[in-house]
């Protein structure tokens, strides 16, 4: 997933500061380059295809590839089916990983993920940071995710903004208005109020972060909000790839909706964000560096924690839907307002 990728992208910065000589490579899914190109801790970058993904045949061909290239060590964040198998005839001395009991017999290292964030990076940071303590013997510095874009890329995403008719002296809002799943996307009708709130609030200017394929449900998100708004949209307004998502997202006022790779991405861009997570998702894992200022997020536990007494995961996944509905825009709209006041 693109989130993953990115966030673990700081494992690379760690590993440089204390050998800035060492071969770093990155296996990672192919369509999740563009979060990680041009980061200048990285020596090499190989793709895991979709061929990879469906073949075993293909899998243990890979696999002798990455052992042929006889890497003294091996760490293995994902911790999945492809990626055990890989990391077991990789060859290498050390093989770092999280403890599974299923699995551990694979690696010379593993750890148990820390259940509760001791620091505002959040699970999702200090969990993977704990691959590199077997490394650097001592525990690593907090390291925040970055995306580096390109000034050409930067050029020609405000060209493109001037060219629709963007005024940079007024907010520019991106709005993440569709999650990966459905269980992770807040309702369109919903979602529609709260950018009416933000229009009438800021009289900002509002994008919509989809891809082509996506449009369909976007646009149930636009056909919902009022005409005021509508005409403060610039729906057609769109990345067409992830780099231009980027590239555009550089020159927002704020990145605000679903929490998932679009917040994360924004964070590693220093684009302020308010995320609504998922009432099944725990927050403690992806509320990366807030500061209740600059990044914001909100759960339906925050409001309402009693919905998730003796209430497991699996459970509150199944009851996503029904969730949602308790998440009204007006139990949101007060902490975004005051999220807004501070743009």
């Amino acid at each position: 997933m693109i989130g993953d990728v990115l966030t673990s992208s700081i494992l690379f910065e760690a590993l440089r500061l204390k050998y800035p000589k060492a071969q770093l490579d990155y296996l990672i899914n192919e369509h999740t380059f563009p979060v990680v190109e041009n980061n200048p801790f990285i020596n090499n970058f190989i793709f895991f295809t979709k061929d990879l993904e469906s073949s075993k045949n293909a899998l243990f061909k890979f696999a002798k590839i990455i052992k042929h290239e006889k890497y003294d060590i091996v760490i293995d964040v994902y911790s999945k089916f492809s990626s055990n198998l890989i990391t077991l005839l990789s060859g290498a001395t050390t093989k770092i990983s999280k403890h599974k009991w299923y699995t551990s017999f694979i690696y010379t290292n593993t750890y148990k993920e820390k259940k509760k964030p001791k620091t505002s990076a959040g699970l999702a940071i200090e969990n993977r940071l704990k691959f590199l303590e077997p490394i650097l013997n001592a525990k690593p510095e907090v390291i925040k995710p970055k995306i580096y874009l390109t000034s050409n890329e930067i050029s020609n995403s405000k060209k493109l903004l001037t060219k629709f008719g963007i005024d940079f002296s007024k907010p520019l809002y991106m709005i993440s208005v569709l999650g990966s799943s459905e269980s992770k996307t807040y309702p369109p009708t919903y979602m529609s109020k709260l950018i009416d709130n933000i229009v009438l609030k800021t009289k900002g200017q509002i994008l919509f972060n989809y891809i082509p394929k996506q449009k369909t449900d976007a646009k149930l998100v636009y056909n919902s909000c009022k005409p005021e708004t509508q005409q403060n949209i610039y729906f057609n307004l769109f990345g067409k790839n992830l780099r231009e998502f980027l590239s555009i997202t550089k020159h927002c006022t704020a990145l605000i909706g679903n929490e998932g790779g679009a917040i994360n991405m924004a964070k590693a861009l220093n684009v302020s964000t308010f995320s609504i997570f998922s009432p099944w998702i725990s927050k403690d894992a992806w509320c990366m560096f807030e500061d209740g200022k600059t990044h914001l997020s909100i759960h339906l536990k925050d409001i309402k924690p009693n919905l998730y007494n003796g209430k497991t995961i699996k459970k509150m996944k199944n009851d996503a839907s029904e969730l949602y509905k308790i998440f009204s825009p007006d139990l949101i709209i007060p902490k975004l307002n005051k999220y807004l006041e501070n743009r």
